[in-house]
């Protein structure tokens, strides 16, 4: 699929994403920083952060690379602190880091395969959350944060039991978020990818040895996989303006996975 973005005009506007150098992470980055956005690219490692930096060189907004474990509430304190002082301020919040590793059933998955899921996919969405959100009630001026949940967090699928179930709760934290800040002019809304062409989609196929087009026509009405460009797209749409009426949602993007 040939690369596309929406035009949307974030100029002057500042926004930390983890999980940024992922596939969809690296997508978003990019969307953002060509809407003229200032971005705050976190991730784990800095492997493919000159890549990240590189390909938005270019682009009418900026992206500098934190390297953070979005485990540990000091190392997540640090990211918005530099973003902030960085930038001033923070307007936008994409909480991307997840991971996934899950071949088999709940039964045979270990105490600490469990725990490690958690601790990136539900502790580091809750750690960014609350330094995000107390960065934009510093600044006073409201914000808009984003979660990347799953298709998983409404229909599992089979021998994920850690992966479906911190999805679940990524959902449970964006909702609870949304009300209680709605007033102060913070909207908190997810996006929940079905089957996106991503390292990490290709790496979990390999593990379970399946093919592209079974999966792909099995978890997918239209085909074929997603791309991260078309998960930026909801992204952006859910962070900026144009959805100013929307705040506690989960905006499905999955080929019509979840309709069938």
């Amino acid at each position: 699929m040939q690369e596309r973005l929406m035009t949307i005009d974030l100029a002057g506007r500042t926004a930390v994403v983890t999980g940024a150098t992922g596939g969809m992470g690296q997508a978003i980055t990019r969307g953002l920083a060509a809407a003229g956005a200032n971005v705050v690219a976190a991730d784990i490692a800095d492997v493919y952060a000159d890549e990240l930096i590189a390909s938005t060189a270019e682009s009418p907004g900026s992206v500098s690379f934190i390297a953070g474990d979005i485990s540990q509430s000091d190392h997540v304190s640090s990211i918005i602190a530099q973003a902030t002082s960085l930038h001033t301020r923070l307007d936008y919040g994409v909480n991307a880091a997840a991971i996934e590793f899950e071949t088999a059933p709940l039964a045979e998955c270990s105490d600490d395969e469990f725990d490690k899921m958690m601790a990136v996919n539900v502790r580091g969405v809750f750690l960014a959350m609350k330094q995000q959100i107390r960065a934009m009630l510093a600044h006073g001026e409201g914000g808009s944060i984003v979660n990347i949940a799953s298709s998983n967090s409404f229909r599992p699928q089979h021998n994920q039991p850690a992966y479906t179930a911190s999805k679940h709760a990524v959902l449970g934290l964006t909702r609870s978020a949304a009300i209680d800040y709605a007033r102060q002019g913070i909207r908190v809304n997810a996006v929940c990818p079905g089957a996106i062409d991503t390292p990490m989609l290709r790496t979990a196929m390999q593990r379970r040895n399946r093919k592209v087009e079974d999966v792909a026509n099995r978890l997918s009405y239209l085909g074929r996989f997603g791309e991260p460009d078309e998960i930026a797209d909801a992204v952006m749409w859910l962070l900026s303006d144009a959805s100013s009426f929307t705040t506690g949602h989960a905006l499905t993007v999955d080929g019509g996975m979840l309709a069938g």
